[in-house]
């Protein structure tokens, strides 16, 4: 196994064209398990911790850009304001020791369908941004995922950065496991309110062959929210509505039966976050909605 280290991005470009097999390498936390493992033997390893401007990360007007070395620990203490969902997913990550090295570029290079970045990404509607010596591109999160652990880079390409746009309203990250941290997840749920838009975003982790979205599920409570209203009024959702919702949300996963959890367990599972973070999410909206109403 050969070791590529370059001092620059521009270098990474050079050495993932010439040897477009390398795999990255940055905080290693998932690439080390499957070397150390023998899951995978790649012939070069491409080093891009001396590539500064990926541990980076810029608020602007709408949005955050994050460099895909910026670890989760810094997303957790920096960032919670502007990425709650994925803020909340990174308290979920390992241990402090990997947090401090992960970050989000390794998850999507990855493309798990049990990363814990996924849900919150899908649910925020993100936009990953890839680059090669050809050029840039932002790939939408809903296009990234293309099969069990495989995404929509092509051969030549690294993953330099995530566009988030910030939080507009509540978002939740809920995620079952036998214990809070320290373990892949059985399966999780993101949820992510946006009123200037009035949708609701989704996302589903470790229960499908790649993370997805409830995309009826959003339908239905878009619709719902809509006609009653409850936008504008900030009436409780009610019990029939938030069953609909969750029974679409279990419906739309595609899970298997494995070592950490059956198939019929992951779908309830997943109907049950889906209930709670909706009711977690539309309570925190009320409140911020009254709050407003008060002030003006």
């Amino acid at each position: 196994m050969d070791f590529l280290r370059p001092a620059s991005w521009e270098e990474a470009l050079a050495a993932k064209a010439e040897h477009p097999a390398a795999v990255p390498i940055a905080g290693g936390t998932d690439v080390m398990v499957e070397i150390n493992f023998d899951h995978r033997r790649p012939e070069y390893l491409l080093d891009l911790n001396r590539v500064g401007d990926l541990d980076e990360w810029e608020v602007g007007e709408e949005s955050v850009r994050l460099g895909a070395s910026v670890p989760y620990s810094t997303i957790m203490d920096r960032l919670r304001a502007e990425l709650p969902g994925l803020a909340l997913a990174s308290h979920t990550v390992a241990s402090p020791q990997i947090r401090n090295r992960g970050g989000v570029g390794g998850n999507l290079g990855t493309a798990s369908p049990a990363g814990d970045a996924h849900p919150a990404l899908l649910a925020a509607g993100a936009e990953v941004e890839v680059e090669s010596v050809r050029g840039s591109r932002l790939i939408p999160i809903d296009a990234f995922y293309t099969g069990v652990k495989r995404n929509a880079l092509a051969a030549d390409e690294l993953i330099r950065a995530v566009h988030i746009k910030k939080a507009d309203g509540p978002q939740q990250f809920s995620k079952v496991g036998t214990r809070n941290a320290m373990v892949i997840a059985v399966c999780a749920f993101g949820l992510a309110l946006h009123p200037s838009s009035r949708t609701v975003r989704t996302g589903i982790g470790s229960a499908a062959p790649t993370p997805v979205r409830a995309k009826a599920a959003e339908e239905f409570l878009n619709a719902a929210l809509e006609e009653g209203g409850f936008w504008d009024n900030g009436k409780i959702i009610t019990p029939s509505v938030a069953k609909q919702f969750a029974d679409l949300c279990a419906a739309a996963c595609n899970p298997i039966d494995d070592v950490r959890g059956t198939a019929s367990y992951r779908r309830h599972a997943v109907g049950v976050m889906a209930r709670r973070t909706l009711t977690w999410t539309w309570e925190s909206y009320r409140g911020t909605a009254a709050t407003t109403e008060g002030v003006a």
